[in-house]
């Protein structure tokens, strides 16, 4: 997969996060006994089935079916209470952990989201091992993940890797798919594997004659948009494998970080020094740019086994000035890393974000410097917006 993760290729990274039976997964979490017994969260005489553990699913126990018919189908299944709290709060927690390998991340419900990791450089796949061990390790939570060039694929990716799992616990699923091969990825598939296609129009497309996705993809475009109008005009497109809808944030800006893998783990030291001091160029330009500061700086080490190790340094006050960043994030590292050792991914980061701008004291002895240098900061700005943000840069970074 590593061809998809140059910044200079057409191709982007996607991975797609779907946790494994979310909801029973946090029930066994606080009643370990229920492990790999037959339970629903939800059902009963009269309630519905929400989610249903593995060991259900085999006798087939699905969410949304009536519990007197669940009860029918595997008669000793044990019936627990919604837990609202809990599913939230560790939903939250497994967003911020994704959030931590990559700062474009998409929840799309609570219990699944996208990210792009793109302009991180890693192999999709390998990165995707590695979210799902800390998941694990973190929270004890199981989860499936599809590693694709776009939003449509991975998603498809991973209900396959799920659907491929034949037995009663979580599949813990891992599946990639190379940049290139989409639609040979795609076509074997049930047409209904295809975002758009419910039972509906799965009925009306194997009418035609159209069974896999790969059906879809050979049958012709303007005949299928004669019979199901626009949505027949998309199908064609998705059974390409194609998908330009880019990874949403939906949320305030927290933090501002920028991190890299190096192309063969390197313990050289003014290679190190010198990529932590572009981080902090860039960190150091976007919160100019959005008028942020922070007041603290992370710095973020991976090693070559895959362990992430992380420290942050509080400043005295909020900061944009690259200077200060910088100070802070090589002091994390002279504090932490040892000569010889070496780093498989670095990267720095700035939190607790609020306005810069702040009131100057009539006791502030360096007032005018401080006002020539935001004068100065504004101007550069005003350059980088003219001529783009790579026009200006210090004489460290070049």
């Amino acid at each position: 997969m590593s061809a998809q993760n140059t910044k200079n290729s057409e191709y982007r990274t996607v991975i797609h996060v779907d946790l494994d039976a979310f909801f029973c997964a946090v029930e066994e979490l606080n009643d370990p006994s229920l492990k790999g017994k037959a339970f629903s969260v939800g059902g009963g005489e009269r309630g519905v089935v929400v989610s249903a553990s593995y060991a259900a699913r085999k006798f087939g126990v699905r969410s949304a079916m009536p519990g007197i018919r669940a009860k029918r189908l595997c008669p000793n299944i044990i019936t627990v209470g919604r837990n609202h709290g809990e599913y939230s709060k560790y939903s939250s927690q497994v967003m911020d952990i994704l959030r931590s390998f990559s700062p474009i991340t998409q929840p799309i419900s609570i219990d699944e989201a996208f990210l792009d990791v793109t302009e991180l450089g890693e192999d999709g796949r390998e990165y995707g091992l590695e979210i799902q061990r800390e998941i694990r390790n973190q929270l004890g939570l199981p989860s499936s993940l599809g590693i694709a060039s776009n939003k449509l694929v991975a998603k498809i990716a991973t209900n396959t890797g799920k659907a491929m799992h034949d037995g009663n616990d979580y599949p813990n699923a891992v599946l990639a798919v190379a940049p290139g091969k989409e639609i040979e990825f795609l076509a074997p598939l049930p047409s209904d594997a295809l975002w758009g296609v419910g039972p509906k129009t799965s009925n009306r497309l194997r009418e035609l004659g159209i069974k896999t996705i790969g059906d879809i993809a050979a049958y012709s475009a303007t005949e299928l948009e004669t019979r199901f109008g626009q949505v027949g005009k998309y199908l064609h497109f998705r059974a390409q494998g194609l998908d330009k809808s880019p990874v949403r944030i939906y949320r305030d800006t927290k933090s501002v970080s920028h991190e890299n893998t190096f192309f063969e783990n390197t313990s050289d030291e003014e290679q190190i020094r010198a990529t932590i001091h572009r981080h902090c160029e860039s960190i150091a330009k976007r919160l100019n740019k959005k008028g942020l500061a922070g007041k603290t700086v992370k710095l973020k080490i991976r090693w070559p086994d895959f362990t992430t190790f992380t420290r942050q340094l509080s400043l005295a006050q909020a900061t944009a000035d690259v200077t200060q960043i910088e100070e802070a994030a090589l002091e994390l590292f002279s504090r932490h890393w040892s000569a010889g050792k070496h780093i498989r991914l670095l990267g720095v980061g700035v939190g607790q974000l609020n306005s810069p701008k702040s009131q100057l004291s009539l006791w502030d002895f360096d007032a005018v410097k401080v006002a020539r240098k935001e004068r100065l900061e504004d101007a550069l700005r005003g350059i980088e917006n003219k001529y783009g943000e790579k026009i200006i840069g210090t004489a460290g970074s070049l």
